[in-house]
């Protein structure tokens, strides 16, 4: 059964990707698995009690299992219990692409818009300089999401969101002829480039744990790092105001020091990476949002503030002057 097909009292058996694992414990020491289960159309949390030694070894973020189970509904959102679940095996026959939700584009084709427009670029340095970072993790991009939950958070998210960055980057240079565009593409190109040094996961497009080295370096900083090396490669000086320009936007594209940024945006280019960046992670979330739930009033979406989406229908025929 897909999970976008359950609802409450639903008793369900299944092929499902364990999105995420925890052993927990109840106040009177009742050991449980805490879990998430995905499919290509959604995920449900799982509850799997009663469990040996031996479960607590078998299972972990990132693996297929098969679940047989019954649906509820706790606070009014829905979650499921095991009743039999086990590790699925090679004989199963199943693919992981199976139980990931996709970008809506193919990656390859992500990719070689990527390509293309690194090709274009005007600026020798700029160009050597992207290259070089993008040329670190080519194949990561085929598979790398963006987020662990917020926004793009799906096989081929990363590349989907940079390519989505880039179409608006289109129209706002058209509009904003002020802008240099080698400039702003290239910080689009660039700015979460290093996800992919900080997901554990990113093959299978999903986030099962933070790396250690994202832990304590995070995205930001490892590129930002990686602009350097590109320079030092081809012997550009490291204080060349392109090296800075492109560190600048790398460093500032969260738009404001509490949301992780060590400066805040003071380029044009910037100014426009970090307005691009929200608008397209804070759209995503909401369509995302909006086309796995048919509820009036989407509650707790933690992408924007205030948390609440709605979505209002009319008769267009009534609309019409004369209707």
């Amino acid at each position: 059964m897909l999970i976008k097909e359950m609802s409450d009292r639903t008793e369900f058996t299944g092929f499902y990707l364990l999105k995420s694992a925890t052993l927990k414990s109840t106040a009177d020491q009742r050991h449980y698995l805490d879990l998430v289960i995905a499919d290509a159309t959604g995920e449900i949390p799982l509850k799997f009690w009663d469990i040996s030694e031996m479960d607590k070894e078998t299972y972990f973020s990132g693996m297929i299992v098969k679940v047989q189970g019954t649906v509820s509904l706790y606070r009014e959102k829905l979650q499921a219990k095991v009743v039999r679940m086990r590790a699925a095996s090679d004989q199963d026959g199943y693919a992981i692409s199976d139980f990931v939700k996709s970008a809506p584009v193919p990656p390859a084709d992500l990719l070689a818009i990527i390509e293309h427009t690194i090709s274009e670029f005007h600026h020798p340095k700029v160009k050597k300089i992207v290259n070089f970072c993008v040329g670190r993790v080519r194949e990561q991009l085929m598979s790398y999401p963006a987020g662990k939950s917020v926004h793009h958070a799906y096989y081929a998210g990363l590349a989907y969101h940079i390519v989505r960055m880039l179409e608006i980057a289109d129209f706002l240079c058209k509009q904003r002829p002020f802008l240099n565009q080698d400039l702003l593409k290239a910080g689009i190109l660039l700015h979460d480039l290093c996800k992919v040094e900080e997901f554990e996961g990113g093959e299978q497009g999903i986030v099962t744990e933070y790396t250690v080295r994202g832990n304590l370096l995070g995205h930001i900083s490892i590129v930002n790092n990686w602009i350097s090396e590109a320079a030092i490669t081809y012997s550009i000086p490291t204080h060349d105001p392109v090296v800075t320009s492109l560190q600048h936007l790398v460093l500032s594209h969260h738009g404001k020091l509490e949301y992780g940024s060590p400066v805040l945006p003071q380029l044009p280019e910037a100014i426009a990476l970090a307005q691009i960046d929200l608008m397209d992670s804070r759209l995503q979330a909401v369509e995302d949002a909006l086309m796995g739930n048919t509820e009036e009033c989407i509650t707790s979406l933690r992408a924007i503030e205030g948390g609440r989406v709605y979505r209002l229908t009319w008769d267009e025929e009534q609309e019409k002057v004369g209707g």
